[in-house]
């Protein structure tokens, strides 16, 4: 009798294993963007549009684009005329993303494949939370920045509102997941995203954390009422 093979659902944990992480974005990376856009309501526009003018960019800058996984971030920075790598740990949103025609790069956050001072900025939108030790990665993130460059975390954080926090905290355990079976290749993967938000330091603690790895300046913007906040920091020269 003829059987068909069922396959696990990937979803990483929150103790967050590189492998695991990385194998639960291989298997979201083909409707990843359009999945993005259902559950944001389309904010994932504007997000990016907020990095880049966050970042400044001029032509002729190096940029490296950190978990760009399909590289749509990295088409977005490349409109201020910068030169854009996009760097991954996802083989699969990588190869999602090769259509793009941007410079793209397999590496680890944590272990980035690059010289020191090489890029006028370094950006990570939405990946941070994902890095199994963020510390080591801020600290990489600084050491591939030229003095005088500059960072911009782009991440889900805390909204500053309560009533809304609680209603937006209900959202992200409970209907976030059943939005995300409709259009996801891997649905179960957003039951992590959303409980990885959640665990997440708001404003002020991940922008001290920023501070401890070495940049300087820190300051944040919150985006869509504290949904997502942009956090600026600065090399010393």
């Amino acid at each position: 009798m003829a059987t068909t093979e069922q396959r696990e659902p990937i979803r990483a944990s929150l103790d967050k294993q590189p492998h695991e992480v990385a194998s639960m974005f291989d298997g979201v990376a083909k409707r990843y963007d359009l999945t993005n856009t259902v559950i944001s309501g389309g904010q994932d526009r504007y997000w990016r549009w907020a990095t880049r003018r966050a970042l400044g960019l001029r032509p002729g800058e190096r940029v490296l684009d950190l978990a760009a996984g399909t590289g749509v971030s990295t088409v977005e920075l490349g409109k201020s005329g910068a030169w854009c790598v996009a760097a991954d740990f996802s083989q699969g949103m990588l190869g999602a993303g090769r259509f793009r025609k941007v410079p793209m790069v397999a590496g680890d956050a944590m272990a980035l494949p690059f010289a020191d001072d090489s890029f006028d900025a370094v950006t990570i939108s939405f990946g941070l939370r994902n890095v199994a030790d963020i510390d080591v990665a801020l600290r990489e993130m600084l050491r591939v920045t030229k003095p005088g460059g500059r960072v911009v975390v782009c991440e889900f954080s805390t909204p500053v509102f309560g009533p809304f926090r609680t209603v937006y905290m209900e959202y992200l355990m409970k209907a976030l997941p059943r939005v995300a079976q409709a259009v996801s290749s891997n649905p179960d993967a957003y039951v992590y995203l959303a409980e990885s938000i959640r665990a997440w330091p708001n404003q002020r603690r991940l922008a001290r954390r920023i501070v401890d790895a070495g940049w300087d300046s820190v300051q944040w913007r919150d985006l869509t009422g504290g949904v997502v906040a942009l956090h600026r920091g600065y090399k010393l020269g």
